[in-house]
């Protein structure tokens, strides 16, 4: 694909759109050089159509199924460099200047179509894979952004990815079983002593804390790993990961302490650690 001009007014509605999006990530993004940090509004915007259209529960599964394959058409299109989706226009250029890969978006787009339906206590493989589609697909295209395409990157984002995906898991358990949905895997919840799973009648177990710490020990050596994977990367281009990273380390810290010991208190971090964090790691 050739060099492509970046239209003004589109990088503007999209970097708009991020902003009132509200996610954790904006801080980390902010920091980037002018096109690299548009190249991931850019990628985020992509990434919250197609999780919109997955988690639309006012839509049928039939009607999630045709959203998610219109945008498979529209990487098609985006590739061939003449896509209509105004998100997938403001990825062109960038696809690029940046060698984003199809397979990546093909997978984000793959991870929606397993969420497209309730997903209800997956084997240990099956999350791993929901993991690398939602999550770490989405690294391996924001490390290009980021700045760098080496192997190691892509370990970074691999690990990163399922800390980050598992720290949301951890955190949502209720809020997940008040939409029919059980990310916690059913290896881990038949060596405690449940068999169900059905999200509501799972979270009544007693034993479902211990669930929630032995998942945590996976999270926790993702991030280990990802954070060893970083120091093999260029430092400017890992900044914005050490960010995000530390953010959801964070929320993990809170989790840890919390103990899931009542488990329809969600976990958050103040403000004013989230801008110390953003300081921390991506300035100093």
């Amino acid at each position: 694909m050739t060099q492509v001009a970046i239209d003004p007014q589109l990088t503007a509605e999209i970097a708009e759109k991020v902003r009132a999006a509200g996610t954790s990530f904006y801080s980390a993004m902010r920091m980037l050089q002018p096109d690299r940090r548009n190249a991931m509004y850019a990628i985020y915007a992509f990434c919250r159509e197609v999780d919109d259209i997955a988690d639309d529960d006012g839509i049928s599964d039939a009607a999630r199924h045709d959203g998610l394959a219109t945008w498979r058409v529209e990487i098609d299109h985006l590739y061939q460099g003449n896509p209509s989706h105004m998100v997938a226009r403001a990825l062109v250029p960038y696809v690029a200047m940046y060698q984003l890969r199809r397979e990546d978006f093909l997978a984000v787009i793959d991870g929606m179509e397993m969420d497209a339906v309730a997903i209800q206590a997956p084997s240990l493989a099956e999350l791993d894979l929901y993991c690398d589609r939602v999550a770490s697909a989405v690294g391996r295209l924001s490390v290009r952004a980021f700045g760098t395409a080496q192997a190691e990157a892509d370990v970074v984002a691999h690990h990163l990815g399922r800390a980050l995906q598992l720290t949301n898991i951890l955190r949502d358990v209720a809020e997940d079983a008040g939409r029919e949905r059980l990310y916690l895997p059913k290896e881990l919840l038949q060596a405690r002593g449940i068999t169900a799973t059905e999200p509501k009648v799972v979270l009544r177990h007693p034993a479902v804390p211990q669930v929630c710490r032995d998942l945590a020990k996976k999270a926790d050596m993702h991030f280990q790993k990802a954070w060893a994977a970083m120091q093999l990367c260029p430092k400017e281009a890992m900044r914005p990961a050490r960010v995000m990273g530390a953010m959801y380390r964070a929320i993990f810290d809170q989790l840890m302490r919390a103990d899931w010991r009542d488990i329809n208190t969600r976990v958050s971090v103040p403000k004013w650690r989230k801008i110390w964090i953003a300081l921390r790691y991506g300035f100093l």
